[in-house]
């Protein structure tokens, strides 16, 4: 990744360069780069093997790839952290499933995710410091919960839990999320909301979006990286990459 133009290491959040993974002789990521810059919002498209899940384990730890080089902030090479050491580092991971705890309340839920040392006691009783609740209502307004704080996360619709478990997330204060089909099993009108809500995320946080639901990426209006056998087949805006026809051959034309 040392074209002319393209971002030095020292300027990305996550820089990806040659990365395979092999399981069993199958090959699931095979040479990948990405570059992602701090603030960036970024959607990965391509057909069910493509290496979108791969891609993500490798960020996270929970996968070590064969070769390659993954670093984050500039600094950190990935490959030697496991994924309690990535997760203290700031990277955030939202499943397709929801996984809240669904007898918790919605602010319970924050509370149980947020950073913020507190005692037992404080939780229990609700006792916050200020700094902590002030954190809590600014989560609950970005997730469209604040009218719904004090419901049982497990009466909430399919969407709101979604929502609630990327607030959870936020309570973390990552510098980077990876969000896996946010938008799965969503109503049309929970769907443009999520929209809504990312790109407010993506003003303070990096955020890369795995997702099937073309309508929601051009709802995004980001950059799109399209991966196909585990390697960048295209990437560019969504009319970019969905012009490609290799890109119409391998998935959009499916």
């Amino acid at each position: 990744m040392s074209e002319a133009g393209s971002p030095s290491l020292t300027q990305t959040l996550l820089y990806l360069d040659g990365v395979s993974v092999s399981f069993d002789g199958y090959k699931a990521l095979r040479s990948l780069s990405l570059v992602l810059l701090p603030g960036e919002m970024r959607a990965i498209i391509g057909p069910n093997g493509a290496g979108k899940t791969t891609m993500m384990d490798v960020i996270t730890g929970k996968t070590r790839p064969d070769e390659g080089e993954v670093m984050f902030d500039g600094r950190h090479d990935l490959t030697k952290l496991d994924e309690a050491e990535i997760a203290t580092l700031g990277v955030g991971r939202k499943f397709q499933k929801p996984t809240v705890f669904e007898n918790h309340t919605v602010e319970d839920n924050l509370l149980l995710a947020t950073k913020a040392p507190r005692s037992v006691r404080a939780t229990l009783f609700g006792r916050e410091d200020s700094e902590t609740l002030q954190t809590i209502n600014a989560i609950l307004a970005t997730t469209r919960l604040t009218d719904h704080r004090a419901r049982i996360a497990g009466s909430l619709s399919h969407g709101q839990k979604q929502w609630l478990e990327i607030g959870m997330l936020l309570a973390q204060d990552p510098k980077l999320l990876l969000v896996d089909e946010p938008v799965a099993g969503m109503t049309d009108s929970e769907t443009a909301a999520t929209a809504d809500l990312l790109r407010e995320i993506a003003r303070d946080h990096s955020v890369i979006v795995v997702e099937h639901d073309m309508h929601f990426v051009r709802e995004l209006g980001v950059k799109v990286t399209c991966l196909h056998e585990g390697a960048v087949l295209a990437e560019g805006t969504l009319d970019q990459v969905s012009a490609d026809p290799r890109v119409v051959e391998v998935y959009l034309g499916r």
